[in-house]
């Protein structure tokens, strides 16, 4: 799961946006087909029994590479099969994604030397947190110099580079978390105001390092701007971690990629002579340039690898009049598997919320649609693995796509249902990018429910699940969450029940089923999921992002290139 804090949302009819936008079939908005649909017969039993099997400690935390994951993905092909769906990948219910794992052991502390003449020392786990990307039985860093780089961004179209002028080989970069627009009250800026860009997510961050040369990238924790907690962080990156397995020619990586708490960093800045508040400052501005701390790090620790293969499961229900024109629904089965220890002694990390329920509204999804009969077009069920690893399923799905995506049309993702009752709104990750919009309008209408204003665009978080994957490459995709107006206390008690997730739940130990909780909520956004994809599989139309979004230029390419589809 990729949101956690207030209600985003939509201007449901494309305030700011031109009426006039063309898809790629060259209709206007008000020309799209959007046919009117009837309610599903979705189950509820079901939602209940999938999310409480894959979040039961038999799946030990449904970490891909392991025996649970294995058993999640003999599950849910069992649960696809049941539901009416056919085997999606040319008879195969699984698409094969080659992974390696890296387990990093035997941490040494990380000691930065110089400046005022001390040595410091920081702990793993409590100050720090690193990790490989190489398949190295052991990572050294030795009295690499620290330079601070500012947000890390190199972006030529914007004129921006905060790497200009030095030379990063055998160094170390410090970043900070997000982009420079952090903090902004507006969507006005270089980097979309308020609303965070690719530039401030943490993956951009440690790939740009690597292109500059960089021997390591440390990112800079607070938890405002990268909208979670150090908990978050040091459960997420400890233990094995999953990548995809990297060709012969593939570029390298740093050596190592970490994060290091803000009270560690501020200490390390002192001790090198700067304020790091000022220099927070001054990496807003266009004309940063780096600054070397005259300060060296050094650590060690041992990693064993392995590569393993790990499954996206795919189920289909053939279309009847246009079945090479496909509808996605999406939703990754995968979580942490162990992780940090609650002060219970529990470290399974059940992922319950993230993201059983997701997966369990595939199936129940999946059983509805195939009750209705089949659509127009194909509905496929995308089961992706190892997202919390960093969207690897779905982005091996993207680059290797089993259905085309110039026939894609569009699609759906869900990434984990908090448990909070019914609610008079529906929260939108990225509203406002493309025409699927039109038809969450009509959807919104036919149940009664209405999408209010995002107020926290800074998070980021269209960048931060499957979906982003499919946009990528130029596919409209719709991330929609639960609303928080709750119909029983208001926002009021919606931002309760998400704070209180977030705090305690997400990411550890304690993200674990409960027989108690009151599905209603729930079930109301599946009835608004399930009619959203049956109007994209009875519609005629192609919907395409809005003018000037960052992925029309990908989509318009895609369909112009191709007889079929778009």
């Amino acid at each position: 799961m990729k949101r956690l804090s207030a209600v985003a949302a939509l201007a449901l009819a494309l305030a700011g946006c031109d009426a006039a936008v063309l898809s790629g079939g060259g209709e206007s908005d008000s020309a799209l087909d959007i046919p009117e649909v009837a309610d599903g017969d979705i189950s509820e039993a079901t939602m209940i029994d999938v999310t409480r099997e894959l979040s039961s400690d038999e799946f030990d935390g449904r970490m891909p590479g392991t025996e649970g994951g294995a058993m999640t993905v003999e599950y849910l092909k069992t649960q696809f099969e049941e539901a009416g769906l056919q085997p999606g990948n040319e008879g195969s219910w699984t698409q094969d994604v080659p992974l390696v794992e890296i387990t990093g052991s035997n941490f040494a502390p990380l000691k930065v030397t110089g400046g005022d003449g001390k040595a410091m020392s920081f702990e793993y786990g409590k100050d720090w947190v690193g990790v490989s990307y190489r398949e190295t039985e052991r990572t050294t860093l030795a009295d690499s110099e620290l330079v601070f780089v500012g947000y890390g961004i190199n972006a030529p179209e914007k004129g921006w580079n905060d790497y200009e002028g030095v030379d990063m080989k055998g160094k170390t970069a410090v970043i900070l978390v997000n982009d420079p627009d952090f903090g902004a009250e507006d969507l006005e800026g270089p980097f979309n105001g308020k609303a965070m860009t690719y530039y401030g997510r943490w993956t951009y961050k440690y790939e740009e390092a690597a292109r500059q040369g960089a021997a390591a990238a440390i990112i800079i924790h607070e938890t405002e701007p990268a909208s979670y907690g150090w908990n978050v962080v040091e459960s997420s990156w400890s233990g094995p971690q999953a990548y995809p397995q990297r060709g012969e020619d593939a570029p390298l990586p740093t050596r190592m990629n970490g994060w290091i708490q803000n009270a560690a960093a501020q200490k390390i800045f002192q001790a090198a002579g700067q304020d790091l508040a000022k220099l927070k400052d001054a990496a807003r501005e266009q004309d940063f340039e780096a600054v070397p701390l005259g300060v060296k790090a050094s650590t060690s620790f041992d990693n064993t690898s392995r590569e393993y293969m790990s499954q996206n499961v795919i189920g289909i229900l053939p279309g009847t009049k246009r079945p090479d024109e496909y509808v996605f629904y999406t939703a990754h089965w995968d979580h942490l598997g162990r992780c940090t220890p609650a002060e219970d002694g529990d470290d399974i990390c059940n992922g319950a919320v993230d993201n059983a329920t997701g997966t369990a509204a595939l199936v129940a999804l999946a059983q509805a649609q195939a009750k209705a009969g089949a659509a127009d077009r194909s509905i496929v069920f995308l089961a992706v693995t190892a997202e919390e690893q960093g969207l690897l399923g779905s982005y091996y799905y993207a680059a290797n796509p089993v259905f085309p995506l110039d026939q894609t049309v569009g699609g759906v993702n869900m990434d984990a249902f908090l448990i909070a009752g019914p609610a008079r709104d529906v929260t939108v990750v990225g509203p406002g990018k493309s025409q699927l919009d039109q038809f969450l309008d009509a959807a919104l209408k036919a149940d009664g429910r209405v999408a209010t204003p995002n107020p926290a665009p800074e998070a980021g978080y269209y960048y931060r699940s499957d979906h982003f994957a499919f946009a990528k490459q130029g596919v409209p995709m719709l991330y929609i969450d639960g609303g928080e107006d709750l119909i029983e206390g208001g926002r009021e008690a919606g931002e309760a029940i998400s704070a209180d997730y977030r705090d305690n739940r997400y990411h550890g130990p304690k993200d674990e089923f409960d027989e108690n909780w009151d599905w209603s909520g729930v079930m109301a956004d599946l009835q608004l999921y399930y009619r959203l994809g049956r109007m994209m599989a009875m519609s005629t139309s192609w919907p395409n992002w809005v003018e000037g979004d960052e992925f029309r230029g990908i989509r318009d390419e895609s369909c112009a290139a191709t007889n079929k589809g778009c």
